[in-house]
């Protein structure tokens, strides 16, 4: 009998010899029972629905008995856990970065643990790599998030049934470092950018990233938002526009998302608005086409014939119709870098307007505008308003 290509399913097949009922999954055989039988059926249909639940992974990859648990290594469980992970991890059919966190933090428990039983990896171990994270010099919230991730993947490995139960029982037991009773150091608070640095990039960054950096400012919305605005997703029917993002960050959760455009951030939009209602507002390729015009039209000589187009038939690198969160930030710190200011990325233009809409309305008017569930989410992304507090204390301290 020969091994099933992937596009077929494994076949119930007669085991004459022993008139036993027999079943090839990824190469090994496995005897369900006296042939034609309702038991043999039953095991078939078992085995077959846990070999397409597992993504067309074999028992021999995936044991799902106590002994192959038992034997399972962590390298064999951190392979299965990242096929998963890269499968699972999408959004709008293309990766999420979560994969690549998943994969940094795993390096070390390979590096560490890799050849040790899954069973035995227990809270002592995940300290070990803990301890590690920190004499790397982690900050202690990366550390906690990190843990996070490594207690997951042995959470999922017990719902594959590749992982005995008391392993992840054990691990959650591990409590998270807390401040002020660990070694790691702590990532100091975002801050809201002043508003003297943000001015200070507008002359060495494109009309483009100038216009998203304002968006935020009016908005207060967030980098993955205002890179992605369209002029479809805007409804202009009333007084203040609505913006609803194709993609956010709560969206995988069931979660809306609105972002209200006053009148200033209206006239900021309107010369961007575009009559193709599924083409990104703010393009790099056309800033870069703009940017290749304005150099040529500052040339002092002529423009040779071999010099008039030297663009390549096939470059490496084209830029794209959209922004990136990584690319808009680049072009934000290149451009602290030339005016020789703080570095700032774009999460702390949003801090500041979270912190002067809280100032003005109140933390619940912070909260609807930043688009959070939760007051205390607010409170992260705005900064307390001593003054408030200060002038109450004049009046009744």
């Amino acid at each position: 009998m020969s091994t099933p290509t992937p596009s077929r399913l494994p076949k119930y097949r007669h085991y004459k010899p022993k008139d036993l009922a027999v079943v090839r999954i990824d190469g090994r055989d496995y005897y369900l029972g006296r042939y034609d039988s309702e038991e043999s059926r039953e095991k078939y249909r078992r085995l077959l629905a846990e070999w397409l639940a597992r993504g067309r992974v074999g028992p021999d990859g995936a044991p799902s008995h106590a002994e192959a648990r038992a034997s399972l290594s962590v390298n064999e469980l951190i392979l299965a856990y990242v096929k998963f992970a890269d499968g699972y991890y999408l959004k709008d059919g293309r990766p999420t970065v979560e994969p690549g966190n998943i994969r940094l933090v795993l390096r070390l428990v390979r590096r560490l643990y890799g050849s040790a039983p899954v069973g035995e990896f227990g809270p002592l171990a995940l300290k070990a790599v803990r301890e590690e994270m920190v004499r790397a010099g982690n900050c202690r919230a990366e550390i906690n998030r990190r843990v996070g991730r490594i207690v997951r993947m042995f959470k999922w490995g017990v719902s594959e049934e590749l992982v005995p139960p008391g392993v992840h029982e054990a691990l959650r037991t591990v409590a998270g470092l807390r401040k002020g009773r660990t070694s790691a150091r702590e990532k100091p608070p975002v801050k809201p950018v002043p508003a003297e640095d943000v001015e200070a990039v507008r002359p060495h960054v494109c009309r483009q990233v100038w216009a998203m950096i304002e968006l935020q400012r009016l908005t207060g919305m967030r980098p993955g938002e205002v890179v992605i605005i369209r002029t479809g997703d805007l409804d202009a029917s009333g007084d203040v526009w609505v913006y609803a993002p194709s993609r956010h960050k709560t969206e995988h959760h069931g979660k809306d998302r609105e972002i209200y455009i006053g009148p200033r951030g209206q006239e900021l939009l309107g010369p961007w608005l575009k009559e193709d209602r599924e083409a990104f507002l703010f393009s790099p390729a056309e800033a870069m086409r703009e940017r290749r015009e304005l150099m040529r039209s500052r040339r002092r000589t002529r423009v040779q014939p071999s010099q008039r187009d030297r663009s390549k038939a096939r470059p490496r690198k084209r830029p794209g119709e959209c922004y990136t969160v990584a690319s808009y930030r680049r072009a934000i710190q290149s451009a602290c870098r030339k005016a020789d200011v703080p570095s700032w990325h774009p999460h702390q233009i949003r801090h500041a307007r979270g912190t002067e809409i809280r100032k003005l309305f109140g933390l619940e008017a912070s909260r609807v505008v930043l688009g959070h569930e939760d007051v205390r989410a607010a409170q992260i992304y705005a900064e307390e308003d001593r003054d408030k507090g200060m002038e109450v204390m004049r009046r009744i301290g």
